[in-house]
C-alpha cells in the first residue's frame, strides 16, 4: 500500500535506458548537462565540432560508471545530422545546446554577425529538434526535446539585439513546436538561464562593470553556475515533467521579475 501511494505521488526523476543527445557537449551547460544525465542513468551521446572537447568529457563519465560516447559533429551541416540521427535508433532526449553570440548596439550590427548568430541559434536548432522528432515519431518514442533558450529570450538588452531575436524566436518555435508534437507523445520545451559561468559568458563577465551591471538585475545577486542549469534539464528529461510541454523554464535569480 505505502509502495502503491509513493509510485503514483512521487516524481520520478531516474533516466535509466533512455538515450539522450546533447549538442554543444564540449564546455559550460552542455558538458553538465551531459554528465548530469548520464549520472540519473541515461546513455549519453555528446556532440561537439572538435573531438577532443568531448573526448574527455565522455571518459569521465564511463569513469564513473555512467555510458557515453563522442562524436564529431558540425550542426550546421544539416545533411551530415540527419544521416547521423538516421543511422541509429531514435534518441529519447535531445538537448538543443549549440549556440552562442556576438554583441554590439543595433546600430553597428553586421549582416554577416546577423547571419552566423541565426544560423546557429535558430536556423540549426530548429532542424535539429525537426530530425530528432521526426526519428522519435517514425519510432513511436515519446521523447523531450529541450531547448536550451535564455533570459534574453524572454526580455531585451543592450548590444544583444541579435542574440535576443534569436532566442525569442527559439521560445515561438518550442510552442508551436509542441502543439505540432503532442500527437506523437513528443514534448519540447526551453530552458532559460541567466549569465552562467561558462567560457561563452566569461569574455563578457571579465569586464568588472559589466559584471556589476549583471549582479544588479540579478535578485540573488550572483552570476549562474552550471550546476543551477543541470536540475532543470534531468526534470525535463524524466518522467517527472510528462505533462510538460510547449514551456519555459526560467532559471535567472530573479532578473526577469521586475
Amino acid at each position: 500500500m505505502n509502495e502503491a501511494r509513493h509510485s503514483a505521488s512521487s516524481p520520478d526523476f531516474r533516466l535509466d535506458g533512455k538515450r539522450a543527445m546533447v549538442t554543444g557537449a564540449g564546455r559550460g551547460i552542455g558538458l553538465a548537462a551531459a554528465q548530469a544525465l548520464a549520472d540519473y542513468g541515461a546513455e549519453v551521446c555528446l556532440i561537439a565540432r572538435t573531438q577532443a572537447d568531448i573526448d574527455s568529457v565522455a571518459a569521465d563519465i564511463v569513469a564513473r560508471g555512467g555510458k557515453a560516447d563522442a562524436v564529431s559533429l558540425d550542426v550546421l551541416d544539416l545533411d551530415a545530422v540527419e544521416a547521423f540521427i538516421g543511422a541509429r535508433p531514435a534518441f529519447d532526449i535531445l538537448v538543443n545546446n549549440a549556440g552562442f553570440n556576438r554583441t554590439a548596439p543595433f546600430l553597428e550590427v553586421k549582416r554577416e554577425d546577423f547571419d552566423a548568430v541565426m544560423a546557429l541559434n535558430l536556423r540549426a536548432a530548429y532542424f535539429v529538434a525537426q530530425i530528432a522528432a521526426r526519428r522519435m515519431a517514425e519510432e513511436g518514442v515519446a521523447g523531450s526535446i529541450i531547448n536550451m533558450s535564455s533570459q534574453m529570450g524572454h526580455v531585451g538588452a543592450a548590444t544583444r539585439s541579435v542574440y535576443c531575436a534569436s532566442k525569442w524566436a527559439m521560445e515561438g518555435m518550442t510552442k508551436a513546436a509542441s502543439v505540432d508534437l503532442a500527437p506523437h507523445g513528443i514534448r519540447v520545451n526551453t530552458i532559460c538561464p541567466t549569465f552562467i559561468e561558462t567560457p561563452l559568458a566569461t569574455q563578457f563577465l571579465s569586464d568588472p562593470a559589466f559584471r556589476e551591471d549583471v549582479l544588479s538585475k540579478i535578485k540573488f545577486g550572483r552570476v549562474g553556475q552550471v550546476g543551477d542549469i543541470t536540475g532543470a534539464v534531468v526534470f525535463l528529461a524524466s518522467d517527472a515533467s510528462s505533462l510538460m510541454t510547449g514551456s519555459s523554464i526560467v532559471v535567472d535569480g530573479g532578473w526577469t521579475a521586475d
